[in-house]
């Protein structure tokens, strides 16, 4: 038993780790509609992508196939990471276009269902692109299933909770959106060059944007107390 919580603990820790790049993708994404929607497209785009997951978790015979040559010398895993690679790109790029045009107010007017049902899908395709290496991973530690659901629904109810204030910080910050966008190319690059078998250690990646979103965030609290010192400077009951 100790074996098994031990191993549920790792598989969590791999889970919250990939809900990095998913908490980031989903405020990105949902900042694309009405305020009074954006909850229930991070619910929906979640529950689907749970729901898939845990699909892909169940049929483990097919999954023990993904890393065979289907085409020339690509995988499954392969051809998935080199599509969501680019789609990823190419929405990251295009959110970066929009925030520098000034179109995210127009964008978010004009959403329809239509709109609303194209973000979720975008969430669940990133989330199963994202998860791909994951949960071949957590098939290779343990034949339990129960044990990897486990970590996926532990991991989801925490992403869950933290998707909305984190997604909510970013948008009010344009200079974190465009960090959090940055990061988003960075890790689209790094899955395409996976499908290229082209290992990119993740810590190239997160260490430099952690320490640029240290920066910003000092720069952040610098300009607050530059402002509430002015503020009070011209206050003349000082």
């Amino acid at each position: 038993m100790a074996d098994a919580l031990a191993l549920l603990s790792l598989l969590v820790g791999l889970e919250l780790v990939l809900g990095v790049d998913n908490i980031l993708v989903i405020a990105i994404f949902v900042g694309r509609l009405p305020t009074g929607r954006r909850k229930a497209a991070r619910v929906a785009g979640l529950g689907f992508a749970l729901l898939a997951r845990i699909i892909m978790l169940l049929a483990l015979l097919a999954l023990a196939g993904v890393t065979r040559t289907v085409f020339l010398h690509f995988s499954v895993r392969d051809l998935i990471l080199l599509a969501g690679g680019l789609f990823l790109l190419y929405k990251a790029v295009r959110e970066i276009h929009h925030t520098m045009e000034l179109k995210e107010e127009q964008a978010a007017a004009g959403a329809t269902m239509g709109g609303f049902a194209a973000v979720v899908t975008q969430i669940v395709m990133l989330d199963i692109v994202f998860s791909i290496d994951s949960v071949i991973t957590a098939i290779g530690l343990t034949d339990q299933a129960w044990i990897i659901i486990g970590a996926v629904m532990i991991s989801f109810v925490a992403i869950l909770f933290f998707a909305g204030p984190i997604g909510d910080f970013i948008l009010a910050h344009p200079a974190l959106k465009i960090l959090a966008l940055a990061f988003l190319v960075t890790i689209g690059v790094t899955i395409f060059m996976e499908g290229l078998h082209k290992h990119v250690p993740k810590a190239y990646i997160y260490l430099p944007m952690g320490f640029a979103l240290a920066v910003e965030l000092l720069q952040m609290r610098y300009e607050h107390k530059r402002v509430r010192l002015a503020n009070t400077s011209a206050d003349p009951m000082e």
